[in-house]
């Protein structure tokens, strides 16, 4: 994505025709990137604990006796915040997904790609687990380089060996939790204690997952970011001159080079000494420098790099630093702009409605319609009945003996077979019954009136039906 950033004729325009992962051969070229240090590496490890610990401990939270979150796609059950939701709930989650998108677009064009940086489970594993994993077992960058190169020996295939065995343990582990989302984790400590032919299906899953989230930290790695997340791609459409970004200065680093003895006075040289720190850091392999690029994940490790170096030699930090293009190219700091007020507004918006359709959904759905082809039935010379199919679903955690009462006028239910409907909890229940009037409460062919559906005595819903009678 090309910012229009000027006054950089040293820059090398052609990383704009490539990857910085894959050479001009267009195969795989391996980033060995340095680890980072600094006060923003600092504050994102801390947040990654915090992240692990939601990660691996929401599946033991239940509410109810229900899980926190589930999302078992298989069976079309859904649970969130201990509500469970049904095929039948999709428009809540059609609902959620046009908020999500909306969130989507509104937060990125504030602030750019924080999210991945900050909070995005790719980012979090790769660069705060399974890569320091790595820099434990093979070193830092350059020893890694210098593994790779080395001829195979019982050292080299020790350490490699082991890598790939904790990589797997971790992905396995990953995968368990994963799992614990979809099916709930007591169903995953079944498949987990109980005899393996019992869970045949479970296990595979288990094993298909490991292997996935194995083959993306060991192998694909920064790639799931620059080739399969769309996220990247749409900043191009989703960033402007506001939008918050990792940035280099280059009006006050260019023109780039390293200050020299009996260096002509004449010539000014910024602030940017072209160390490549930078770029040596960078888990994408990308140059800060070149702009905003689809392959920036907003890590930051660029700019705890960077201020490390100013330093150093005795200059300010923030040669790369949050900042917008507007922020650079005026020289002013990145302001909470009105803007970005109102997009945040919008997004706080948008999750509340969301959060208010959520926690006030019915736990009790309902349908009540007369049986088709039939009529009224006179009953006798002072009644007339209409007969009704209702269909419940139930939501809860517990079974519900249901009972109707007729609200608006004075009428009997009669509930054919049995005297209550009986809902099995988190299921489906449906009867049949009939509604009596007295004949002279009823005016009109087609008579509105309102039933009420009990629990024992608690009244848990009111509905509204017609009924049908003779023309006085």
């Amino acid at each position: 994505m090309n910012t229009g950033i000027t006054n950089r004729e040293s820059t090398d325009e052609s990383f704009r025709d490539s990857l910085a992962t894959v050479d001009k051969e267009g195969k795989r070229k391996w980033i060995y990137a340095w680890k980072p240090k600094g006060k923003l590496y600092t504050m994102r490890k801390w947040l990654s604990y915090l992240y692990f610990i939601i990660f691996f401990g929401l599946p033991f939270v239940k509410i109810n006796g229900r899980p926190l979150f589930m999302f078992n796609i298989p069976q079309g059950k859904f649970i969130v915040f201990g509500k469970i939701f049904w095929p039948q709930d999709f428009f809540i989650f059609g609902l959620a997904m046009i908020t999500f998108i909306f969130f989507i677009i509104l937060f990125t064009a504030a602030f750019g790609r924080l999210f991945c940086g900050w909070a995005c489970p790719q980012t979090n594993f790769m660069e705060m687990m399974f890569r320091r994993v790595e820099f434990m077992v093979l070193g830092n960058a350059n020893e890694q380089k210098a593994l790779k190169n080395a001829p195979w020996t019982s050292n080299k295939i020790f350490k490699l060996s082991l890598k790939h065995v904790l990589f797997f343990v971790l992905s396995f582990i990953i995968a368990n939790f994963f799992l614990a989302y979809i099916i709930g984790i007591d169903d995953l400590k079944k498949i987990i204690t109980e005899p393996v032919g019992e869970h045949i299906a479970g296990l595979s899953s288990l094993l298909i997952f490991s292997g996935v989230f194995y083959g993306v930290y060991a192998f694909f790695r920064e790639q799931a970011c620059t080739v399969v997340c769309p996220y990247g791609r749409l900043q191009s459409v989703l960033l402007d001159k506001n939008s918050m970004i990792v940035a280099y200065d280059y009006k006050r680093g260019e023109p780039r080079g390293m200050k020299r003895k009996n260096q002509p006075a004449e010539l000014q040289l910024g602030d940017c000494i072209d160390c490549f720190q930078c770029v040596r850091v960078c888990p994408t392999g990308i140059d800060i420098r070149n702009g905003v690029q689809m392959e920036c994940v907003g890590c930051t490790a660029c700019i705890d790099a960077c201020n490390d170096v100013m330093d150093k030699i005795h200059k300010p930090r923030g040669l790369i630093r949050y900042a917008s293009e507007n922020s650079i190219a005026t020289g002013e700091p990145l302001h909470y702009t009105t803007r970005m007020k109102i997009y945040t507004g919008l997004c706080l918006l948008v999750l509340t409605l969301l959060s208010v359709l959520l926690f006030t959904r019915k736990d009790i759905d309902v349908t009540v319609m007369r049986t088709p082809g039939q009529l009224f039935q006179e009953r006798g010379a002072d009644s007339v009945s209409n007969l009704y199919n209702i269909k419940v679903m139930n939501k809860t955690d517990k079974d519900i003996p249901l009972t109707i009462k007729v609200m608006s006028m004075n009428g009997s239910v009669q509930v054919v077979g049995k005297p209550y409907i009986h809902v099995p909890k988190e299921g489906q229940g449906s009867g049949s019954f009939f509604l009596i009037l007295p004949k002279k409460d009823i005016y009109n062919r087609k008579t509105e009136l309102k039933l009420a559906l009990y629990e024992g005595d608690k009244k848990i819903l009111t509905e509204t039906t017609s009924f049908l009678g003779p023309v006085q």
